[in-house]
């Protein structure tokens, strides 16, 4: 009897399969991790607020918080700035160790740091510091990892494979939500909020140490290599140098398109992921615990959806989906968060989180390669890092603090509106923008 024998270039397109698959889990693990730290300020704010900052309504120690919370945002050009020129230059594996390096540092500060009874005004300050080193490391995580995925990705699958950016991204929000109701279930409220959330940033600066090894073992890009290859070749030259902000101001069409792509898409994201569980507990009068299930399921839909878009993304084009995300979501922001506001049945809520969570991912599976596919490999990192990085810091950084400074004022729906108005905005970038994917290998000419 015959037996069948395998080609050698089947063989080969197996086992590179395999080691494209090894290299996404390997960053994605990474990105989980990053993104659960970040995470876990907004999901445990609600019981530290009073920790460190003074005693006052809850409104007012939750914008203390979220002030916090923009200010990390601010560093994130600058970790977009730094590490993505550092990607560029030194290469994509080096950049994402660091990242997680200083994510781990600013979790622990979080865990160890007093009180406000106990040390006064030095505790805002070293959770501010925190802050800073983990707003640093998320502007260079996103960037690096951004490109380190569609880089290692095969031709014609950089949709799919680049969809578990935000996959992992939103899981770590997952996972800190998880932890969130696990405590929530074992510790009693006065626990939580004396000493009970400081197991989760304990956690995330564990987990950090584990990625830091994990990410040594990863295969650096091969797009990166050759294009350091070819400099090496062909020398520096009187040319700008690679990963230089010199070299990223000959890329201002691609750099504009970033920011306004981004700005719609990352304030949509932000309000229906990171601010609602505020929303549900501070204006609809939702039981924190509740408010935490319901925005574990609506999320846990939404990683779901996140590789089936991009999948999708694949066969109709980056274009298309943007446009489809821009029109569903100035629709939907006011009448969602207007029904919301008025009621406290879980399952409604459930159900008018997750609709827009729905149209959000036709935005968040495909924006980190959308970038990406923008720009050659001698300044992809760079950027994809610092146009977005200053968006998200305008927009998505600062959407607590807005919503909130809106209902402080008494005028709650008209942030509503602000929402609606960045989406249109976008919009009209996606309809004027080109189509970025065609399929073929990120090489080191960018597309005109």
């Amino acid at each position: 009897m015959a037996t069948q024998t395998t080609a050698p270039g089947a063989q080969d397109t197996r086992r590179g399969e395999r080691r494209v698959v090894s290299n996404i889990v390997r960053g994605s693990i990474g990105n989980l991790i990053e993104w659960y730290d970040w995470y876990a300020y907004t999901a445990f704010s609600v019981y530290f607020a009073a920790a460190f900052f003074p005693s006052g309504d809850q409104t007012a120690q939750l914008l203390n918080t979220a002030a916090v919370f923009a200010v990390g945002f601010l560093m994130r050009p600058i970790g977009g700035w730094v590490l993505g020129r550092y990607a560029d230059r030194r290469g994509r594996r080096s950049a994402l160790t660091l990242s997680v390096t200083l994510m781990a540092a600013g979790s622990l500060i979080v865990a160890l740091t007093p009180s406000y009874g106990a040390i006064g005004v030095a505790a805002p300050v070293l959770l501010v510091t925190a802050r800073l080193l983990q707003g640093l490391s998320v502007g260079g995580e996103y960037s690096t990892s951004a490109t380190y995925m569609s880089e290692v990705a095969s031709p014609g699958r950089r949709g799919y494979y680049s969809s578990f950016q935000y996959v992992t991204l939103i899981a770590g929000q997952l996972t800190a939500l998880g932890l969130q109701i696990v405590l929530q279930q074992v510790l009693s409220a006065s626990q939580m909020e004396a000493w009970g959330w400081r197991v989760a940033f304990v956690v995330g600066a564990a987990g950090a140490i584990v990625v830091l090894w994990l990410r040594r073992g990863m295969d650096e890009s091969e797009s990166f290599e050759r294009a350091a290859a070819e400099e090496g070749e062909k020398g520096a030259g009187d040319g700008p140098a690679r990963g230089s902000l010199r070299m990223l101001l000959s890329y201002p069409r691609q750099c504009m398109v970033v920011v306004g792509l981004t700005m719609g898409g990352t304030l949509f994201f932000y309000t229906y992921t990171t601010y609602l569980q505020k929303f549900m507990v501070n204006t609809s009068g939702i039981a924190k615990p509740t408010a935490a299930w319901i925005n574990f399921f609506a999320l846990l839909v939404f990683v779901l959806l996140q590789p089936v878009m991009g999948l999708l993304s694949d066969r109709v084009g980056r274009r298309p989906m943007l446009i489809a995300f821009g029109a569903l979501g100035a629709v939907v922001v006011v009448p969602s968060l207007t029904l919301l506001s008025r009621t406290s049945d879980p399952v409604y809520a459930f159900l008018l989180m997750v609709g827009p969570l729905a149209v959000s991912s036709l935005y968040t599976s495909i924006s980190a390669v959308v970038k990406a596919e923008l720009f050659p490999t001698s300044i992809r990192a760079l950027g994809v890092g610092l146009p977005y990085a200053l968006t998200v810091a305008l927009f998505g950084g600062t959407a607590e603090y807005v919503a909130l400074w809106f209902k402080n004022a008494g005028h709650e729906s008209w942030y509503f509106y602000y929402v609606t108005a960045c989406v249109l905005i976008s919009l009209l970038v996606y309809i004027r923008m080109r189509e970025t994917s065609d399929g073929s290998p990120l090489e080191s000419e960018a597309k005109a």
